[in-house]
């Protein structure tokens, strides 16, 4: 048996940059073989070409998540090139313009439902369909949730309903998943300093309404933890995980 196939297969969404380029490095560095999904092909090259150097198996598939004919591509890419999905993370996903609920357009709504919640659905989908059928049986999902799947940010609508959906669809995931050893589990990442959250230390508005700088926490924090859920065997499940910067506004009052 190859080194390639010895190894576990996951599947990291939105893999070109932020927290899904810190995971998908971690996973790397810890065995892996990582399958980068993302819509921009360059930064995802880049991240093979860094693998590679490091003896690494690191895989590029150019995917846009919304796109349901994309993600059939994607996992039967997957399929044909491993035979099996150990881990998918669904980390892509993207927001819209900060504004009051009447002047958010209809795009910019479905834009983001489309990424955030049709897009894991696409994906778990698929994932769920290889993993129950692959020898040996099962998997593990896990979702990028946010803590906007617990608290809303102020002008955050389209994001706070998709993430709150998120973890409903966990939870039915992790029920549906039982009888096929497929284990589903979620992350609520709270201000990781990535290029997306630079805007946190320059000052966000509150819930009070003053504008206010964030305490962030280095996104390393997150592979780690995401490491440690998929590093889980499958008889253990983390169910809920809530990573954050220990000051942000978020417990309490704020």
């Amino acid at each position: 048996m190859s080194e390639t196939i010895q190894r576990k297969v996951a599947l990291v969404t939105g893999a070109g940059s932020g927290i899904g380029r810190a995971c998908a490095r971690r996973l790397l560095a810890n065995g892996f073989t990582v399958v980068l999904a993302g819509r921009r092909a360059a930064p995802l090259e880049a991240l093979v070409q860094e693998a590679h150097e490091r003896s690494e198996e690191a895989l590029a598939v150019p995917c846009d998540v919304t796109d349901a004919a994309a993600v059939d591509a994607l996992f039967d890419t997957i399929r044909t090139r491993y035979g099996r999905l150990d881990l998918l993370f669904n980390n892509a996903g993207r927001n819209a313009p900060a504004v009051d609920i009447d002047e958010l357009s209809v795009d910019d709504w479905r834009a983001v439902v489309d990424t955030n919640l049709s897009g894991v659905f696409l994906c778990t989908r698929a994932a769920f369909g290889l993993m129950k059928q692959q020898t040996p049986r099962g998997g593990r999902i896990v979702n990028n949730g946010s803590i906007s799947a617990h608290a809303p940010r102020p002008f955050s609508i389209a994001y706070t309903a998709t993430k709150h959906a998120i973890t409903g669809l966990t939870k039915s995931v992790s029920l549906d998943g039982r009888r096929y050893d497929i284990a589903c589990g979620q992350i609520d990442i709270g201000n990781a300093a990535t290029e997306m959250a630079e805007r946190m230390a320059r000052g966000v508005p509150q819930a009070n309404g003053e504008i206010a700088a964030e305490p962030l926490m280095d996104v390393e924090v997150v592979a780690d933890s995401l490491l440690h859920m998929a590093q889980l065997p499958l008889s253990a499940n983390v169910q809920f995980m809530t990573v954050m910067a220990t000051k942000m506004p978020f417990v309490g009052r704020g």
